[in-house]
């Protein structure tokens, strides 16, 4: 019995299902999104992503209003935009999007795709980036993950799947071939949080939870203003306010 029960308790650390099932669902919708949306008119395709784009600033403007401490959010926005800018995480990311086109482009079942989009259409890269940064920033990333990794409950990432996957469609049909690619990103990020599941289990808080949230509503308010062409912001050297939130109110949270 003994043995058993830690076996059981063992493998809850490392179920990766939800992820697993977010990743497929981005990738499979994403597939048939491309095909879509080569069938679709230039001017759906461009209404469709301005529709996107507004969506996408409402729901930042949700996330962004859960903070109790805005001090804390302007602050780790700051920091964690210091500390991008020195990692230059967005340019990782580009590079990554980069050696990806290049990969599919050597695939004759996408080389269509890959090579036949013309200079008006978004690149590649664009699309890895901007669907990479959707999937991944927000609270029931954060929550489902930790949930599938601590019992084994994928139902948060579940639903996640099903919105990732509506969202996923329209990406593809209007950004290209970079979305269904999208679903690596989503397999590393998640599945590291599920992995990491135990630790976090005993450090995160509730108002830590709301300002990171927070600070995730201000990063996709930037993916909205970069969908509708009004600013090109590098929202992936942003990514470390995050983490910083967390901390600055387990350290300052009492004070602000």
């Amino acid at each position: 019995m003994g043995d058993g029960g830690s076996r059981q308790d063992a493998s809850r650390g490392v179920r990766l299902i939800g992820t697993i099932l977010n990743a497929t669902a981005v990738a499979v919708a994403g597939v048939i999104g491309i095909l879509l949306g080569n069938r679709l008119p230039d001017r759906i395709r461009e209404t469709v992503v301005a529709g996107i784009g507004l969506t996408t600033l409402l729901i930042g403007v949700q996330m962004a209003l859960k903070t109790q401490h805005l001090l804390i959010v302007l602050g780790s926005v700051v920091i964690g935009g210091i500390v991008g800018e020195l990692l230059d995480l967005d340019r990782g990311l580009n590079r990554l999007g980069l050696w990806l086109e290049d990969q599919v482009s050597r695939l004759t079942i996408l080389g269509g795709y890959a090579g036949g989009m013309n200079s008006d259409q978004p690149s590649f890269t664009r699309a890895f980036v901007t669907a990479s940064l959707v999937f991944c920033v927000g609270p029931m990333t954060i929550v489902g993950s930790i949930q599938d990794g601590l019992t084994g409950n994928y139902e948060t990432l579940a639903v996640k799947s099903m919105l990732d996957a509506f969202t996923s469609v329209a990406f593809a049909s209007s950004l290209g071939v970079g979305v269904p690619f999208s679903a690596l990103t989503v397999l590393f990020y998640q599945g590291a949080i599920t992995l990491g599941a135990g630790w976090l289990r005993g450090v995160l808080t509730d108002p830590m939870v709301n300002e990171m949230t927070a600070a995730g509503g201000l990063l996709i308010l930037g993916i909205g203003l970069q969908l509708l062409d009004i600013r090109r912001l590098r929202v992936a050297n942003l990514l470390p306010a995050l983490a910083i939130a967390p901390l600055a109110v387990a350290l300052f949270g009492a004070w602000v």
